[in-house]
């Protein structure tokens, strides 16, 4: 079946008979036993839910893994990734990351003793380099929050393979429609499911998806004892966006396609990064393992001053935080998605006054467009 028709129709069984075309909301906190002994297949919520496992079948039938997991946030799906491990275990982990993946990572995760060894992943003989006898798994961003690098999946999963590692894949940025980590090699992959798989900036969700039984198992039972499960009107909500989900990552990919290229010759940008520009470090790498280079653009202006008048000057475009909805998002990585990590790292990886990360939505690329260019030149 196509992408896109198994966005539209998903996959999985369906727990009514009226012949609904939306899947029903079972909004039941509990079920009843047909005798002692007895289950209908579904007991408690928290456990598992019809709407919500009609949406996880779908995500991992469009992942192409055996199972998926949905969380009430991406935040919540990485917190319960972390509990397959134990104290003392490392992970090496993209160094570029989303902020609240590193605050994570830095705060709650260390607290509770595992280590990290943050590398830039998009370089292999860096990840190999880091394997430690306490590692346990590599975590990829690929494109990374915010500053695009881009990661060779394959090559990275060889590595791991061959060091009994785990490969974990934040495949948020560009989805299933572009990327599929695990056809490449990835154990699990990762997803803010509020973003591109949402896709209208209306609910929280996460997403853990695995390549074997083995592992799906483990998560599942994280997942009952945690309890942050994703609600039957939430899932309704993820399975309603990923019906467009194709429709809307091409619109938005030709989008940013057009933007990055005018970006990059305006006078008051300095820089542009994003991966569908030849010239960016990680395009032919992306044309190789992805369909796609997605719709986030991050640019550099030529001063800070610039670059909150960009903020204040916008109309069109909301400045706001999040990212992938049908509505065009700009925000400033320094001040919100990376404001936990230290001034000195931020600075380090570009992440600075002058940076802007764009995320384009379904609006005329001409009216975007031309939005920026008054943002940009506004006094």
């Amino acid at each position: 079946m196509d992408f896109s028709t198994l966005c539209v129709h998903g996959s999985g069984k369906r727990y009514d008979t009226t012949g609904s075309i939306s899947v029903p909301i079972f909004q039941s906190a509990t079920f009843a036993h047909p005798g002692v002994g007895q289950s209908t297949g579904f007991d408690y919520t928290r456990v598992q839910n019809p709407t919500r496992e009609y949406l996880e079948s779908t995500i991992a039938a469009l992942e192409g893994g055996v199972d998926a997991i949905a969380f009430s946030s991406g935040m919540a799906a990485l917190m319960a990734l972390m509990e397959l491990f134990s104290p003392g275990e490392r992970l090496i982990v993209s160094d570029d990351l989303y902020g609240g993946t590193h605050r994570l990572f830095r705060s709650i995760s260390s607290k509770n003793g595992l280590k990290y060894d943050f590398v830039d992943t998009s370089n292999p003989g860096a990840v190999e380099a880091a394997i430690a006898p306490e590692t346990r798994a590599v975590f990829v961003e690929s494109p990374t929050n915010p500053m695009m690098q881009v990661t060779d999946l394959a090559e990275i999963a060889r590595i791991c393979k061959a060091n009994g590692l785990l490969l974990v894949v934040d495949n948020t940025f560009l989805t299933p429609y572009f990327q599929r980590p695990l056809v490449l090699g990835a154990d699990i992959v990762l997803h803010s499911g509020t973003k591109y798989l949402g896709g209208h900036n209306d609910t929280l969700a996460g997403f853990l998806v695995a390549a074997d039984a083995g592992l799906a198992e483990k998560l599942r039972f994280v997942a009952k004892t945690i309890g942050a499960c994703l609600s039957p009107f939430d899932s309704f909500l993820l399975l309603r966006g990923i019906k467009t989900l194709a429709v809307r990552l091409e619109r938005q990919e030709d989008s940013a396609k057009k933007i990055a290229s005018w970006l990059k010759g305006h006078k008051n940008v300095k820089k542009v990064y994003y991966p569908g520009l030849p010239d960016h470090p990680g395009h032919d790498i992306l044309k190789r393992q992805a369909t796609g280079f997605g719709a986030m653009i991050s640019f550099a202006v030529d001063s800070p001053t610039r670059a909150r008048a960009v903020l204040e000057n916008v109309k069109i475009i909301k400045y706001a935080e999040s990212l992938g909805g049908v509505e065009s998002l700009i925000t400033y990585p320094m001040l919100q998605t990376h404001a936990d990590i230290p001034a000195e790292e931020r600075e380090k990886k570009g992440i600075n006054g002058c940076l802007l990360r764009l995320s384009v939505g379904i609006e005329s690329p001409c009216d975007l467009i031309e939005d920026l260019r008054q943002a940009l030149e506004s006094n």
